[in-house]
């Protein structure tokens, strides 16, 4: 029995299929949309083929509007100075020797290393993944679930309070780093005009046994002012009676404020490229100074004793609540979670990056 014949529109449909593929395959193209609309996958420069009828003149094919393509960077390693950078910061230089010191010495790193394998590593790996796929940072990443992009908005907010005061803090570090090229150190001394009577520039208060020293009674001596805390309190802080008393402008500080948000400006003006290069000493520096700060600290009298506090921990603590949460807040310090950041600069990673 004979084939049945098809009808002439689907001849025609056909063939018009065949001769786009082929069209596609000497151009190097993929194939054809399955929607029926046959049109060349060159964006603007291929033909429109119709459906259904004969092919007719060839239509230029205008490109809608869509995102930038975004910037990656230009090493791996810069990416990895980038995460390292960001997360060694004051919240390891100050705040984790004082929360081991608070939560028993040792002791403290048992809940600190079990949440950083629990819960700092995961977290880690998932923001800069989410940012790494979405190739976008902490608002627009959430259009992968949009009913939770209220989560980078807030993210956001936090960074702005953060940076805020982080800005201070690096402005306060310069302004002691430009006093401290002096030649006598301002805060060593008690004869500033910052400094109160009860200014004492040298404490031995072992030495004091209900008598006199330093041209001081014993509890002169107790009640007495150190030279350092009168220059950040007096001096820099300029502290302020109360809140109905509003002070002045330290213009020194003010200054250093300025000339640190500059040097942050320059640092990301250019996006990764500029920000690639800087983190080689952002991130290397703090090293130095914790090492700097090593050895400064083992041959300060008492550097044994402090030791041995971390090498015979107080186990007691482990029952406390707060020494877990000390721990569990103290990963998103150290680590940098939960800020948005990490998504940020796992965005600039080329899409198919390992960034396990």
């Amino acid at each position: 029995m004979e084939k049945e014949a098809l009808p002439t529109s689907c001849s025609l449909l056909l063939l018009e299929e065949k001769n786009c593929c082929l069209h596609l395959s000497n151009r190097g193209g993929g194939f054809p949309p399955a929607n029926g609309s046959l049109m060349s996958l060159t964006a603007g420069t291929g033909p429109v083929i119709g459906t259904g009828s004969a092919a007719g003149p060839e239509k230029k094919v205008t490109p809608g509007p869509g995102y930038q393509e975004r910037e990656t960077w230009t090493r791996q390693m810069d990416f990895i100075m980038s995460c390292v950078g960001f997360a060694v910061g004051l919240g390891n230089v100050w705040r984790f020797p004082y929360l081991c010191y608070k939560n028993g010495g040792g002791v403290f790193l048992i809940p600190y290393l079990l949440i950083v394998f629990i819960g700092g590593i995961p977290i880690f790996f998932l923001e800069i993944a989410l940012g790494q796929f979405m190739k976008a940072g902490s608002i627009n990443v959430w259009n992968i679930a949009p009913l939770f992009k209220g989560l980078g908005y807030a993210s956001m907010v936090i960074v702005f309070f953060c940076n805020t005061y982080y800005i201070m803090v690096l402005a306060w570090g310069f302004y002691y780093l430009i006093k401290s090229f002096n030649s006598t150190l301002p805060w060593s001394t008690c004869d500033n005009e910052w400094n109160t009577p009860s200014c004492i520039e040298i404490f031995h208060h072992q030495d004091c046994n209900n008598g006199s020293f330093a041209n001081a009674t014993c509890s002169e001596l107790a009640d007495g002012r150190s030279p350092i805390i009168e220059f950040w309190e007096n001096k820099v802080l300029n502290i302020s009676s109360g809140l109905d008393e509003t002070g002045q402008i330290n213009w020194e500080l003010m200054l250093c404020l300025m000339a640190v948000w500059v040097m942050v400006y320059f640092c990301v003006w250019k996006g990764v490229k500029s920000t690639g290069k800087i983190v080689y000493f952002t991130a290397t520096f703090p090293y130095v100074v914790l090492i700097i700060l090593l050895i400064r600290g083992v041959t300060l009298p008492g550097a044994y004793d402090g030791i041995l506090y971390y090498i015979k921990p107080d186990w007691s603590k482990l029952q406390e609540a707060q020494v877990w949460i000390d721990a569990g807040t103290q990963i998103f310090f150290s680590y940098a979670i939960g800020l948005g950041a990490l998504t940020a600069l796992g965005s600039y990673n080329r899409f198919n990056n390992d960034c396990y």
